[in-house]
């Protein structure tokens, strides 16, 4: 069975709509989940995220409300965006990334409209997965979520949720059926107008202060 890999932040109401997605992924690959720092990814390639720009974090979030509506899904933003998710990572990665605790974390951030910022809600999270709050603070998930980070900028992530398969990376919540049907027919990126795009000329570079 090949394998894919999936990278994703809590902070990231993309990430959330696509976990909901990700037993599609896990039926047909061997798929490992890597949780990382979004603002380790910004800073490196030198990007805004979208809830930094006036405009797009109206868009994001209305976008996100109309889009859980047309699906069925259970969203209700929380308290106040963006914040600081790195205990929650530490917190996937104390309990092994294992579905149930994506599925706790998501839920409690993206469907209730809790105060994300508490650090209670960490700590009752914690709870429920029957992890030692005071774990969070150990080095060891420290280096584990800056060593996640690390390899995924090396590999080329930019943004999150990202699945890569074979080498090729899709990102967003919307690539999911981009990356499916890539995986059943692994050819579809060798099309004459694949390779031309993915060689496509720069016509004209702004020059950034």
């Amino acid at each position: 069975m090949r394998s894919a890999d999936w990278y994703f932040d809590f902070t990231s109401p993309f990430a959330y709509f696509a976990s909901l997605r990700l037993d599609e992924m896990a039926s047909k690959t061997a798929l490992r989940v890597h949780p990382i720092l979004f603002a380790g990814l910004l800073n490196h390639w030198g990007q805004k995220g979208p809830a930094e720009i006036a405009g797009k974090r109206e868009w994001t979030y209305r976008w996100c409300v109309w889009f859980a509506q047309q699906h069925g899904i259970p969203f209700k933003a929380p308290a106040s965006h963006p914040f600081n998710p790195v205990s929650y990572l530490r917190l996937a990665i104390a309990a092994d990334c294992t579905p149930l605790a994506l599925h706790t974390i998501f839920e409690a951030i993206w469907t209730t409209g809790a105060d994300a910022t508490d650090p209670t809600l960490v700590v009752e999270l914690a709870q429920r997965l029957q992890i030692d709050p005071a774990q969070l603070a150990e080095q060891r998930l420290k280096d584990a979520l800056r060593s996640e980070t690390d390899q995924a900028i090396a590999r080329g992530v930019f943004g999150v949720p990202t699945l890569a398969i074979d080498g090729e990376l899709f990102w967003g919540a919307d690539a999911i059926d981009f990356a499916l049907a890539c995986y059943a027919d692994p050819t579809l990126l060798d099309s004459d107008e694949m390779r031309r795009v993915k060689n496509l000329p720069v016509g004209v570079a702004r020059k950034l202060s």
